[in-house]
């Protein structure tokens, strides 16, 4: 029989300082709850207030859907556009960003670009750009091609830095200029994952654009967050479903275009 070890040791010893965190974790939680006024009394009542909600959005009008087929075309305009100008200004942000292509004072300042255009919610744009430009889809096309460029720039960036350099340096030792470079060793190894990150932004578009029209930038926001000022409660519920159809179609075409492009 082996002989026992002097000190007595354990498989798994606790890990202490995890616990600790834990313990921090559970008490701020409920510091939390009791400032914020998060009470069974209150949670049952909200239960109460939305059952009754609920009942009065059935059954749905659509009654007025020429109304609401005017403001999903103009989401579906500000969805495309926006995923279009997006991916015209990141594609190049993020091949200046890409430190295994360029020198380092031009990836600080492309990076910083992105940075900035991720830092705040579409809607905090939103509202920028309609005290900026006023009312309407310009403010919403504007606000979603800076979600867009921060989102599509990042992962683009990201895509390119993970490319293998042994084409670059081919295509390179042939003389080609940067250009030629970017075009014949760059773009083959990125371009499906691109596709990729191209149809999940238009799709995450699409449905930012019916968020951003509540404050007044365009689409079927403006039509949604009227018809709830008019307690019109059975039109919100058709403007919803309406929403969660067009999504469910972009997501179709979204996956029917990743499988054209092999992604």
């Amino acid at each position: 029989m082996a002989a026992r070890t002097g000190s007595s040791s354990r498989a798994f010893p606790p890990n202490w300082a995890a616990r600790a965190a834990w313990l921090a974790f559970v008490v701020y939680f409920f510091y939390a709850a009791s400032h914020l006024e998060l009470t069974p009394a209150r949670f049952m009542a909200g239960l109460e207030h939305g059952g009754k909600f609920v009942t009065r959005l059935f059954p749905p009008d659509f009654h007025r859907w020429q109304l609401l087929a005017k403001g999903m075309i103009e989401s579906l305009q500000i969805a495309v556009l926006a995923s279009a100008l997006g991916v015209l200004i990141s594609a190049p942000l993020a091949l200046c960003a890409a430190r295994n292509l360029m020198p380092a004072w031009a990836t600080w300042p492309a990076r910083a670009v992105m940075v900035l255009c991720r830092s705040f919610h579409p809607v905090i744009v939103a509202i920028l750009f309609v005290k900026a430009v006023g009312f309407g889809a310009l403010a919403g096309i504007l606000a979603l091609t800076v979600a867009s460029v921060g989102f599509l720039g990042k992962l683009m960036t990201e895509a390119i830095e993970e490319i293998s350099l042994k084409q670059v340096e081919a295509v390179r030792a042939t003389g080609a200029p940067f250009m030629s470079v970017v075009t014949y060793a760059v773009v083959p190894q990125v371009f499906s994952r691109f596709v990729g990150f191209v149809s999940y932004e238009t799709d995450a578009n699409l449905r930012n654009s019916t968020m951003v029209g509540i404050v007044g930038a365009g689409g079927i926001g403006g039509t949604l967050f009227s018809a709830f000022q008019r307690f019109d409660y059975d039109f919100v519920c058709a403007i919803v479903l309406t929403i969660i159809a067009l999504i469910m179609i972009g997501e179709v075409l979204t996956a029917r275009v990743k499988k054209a492009f092999g992604v």
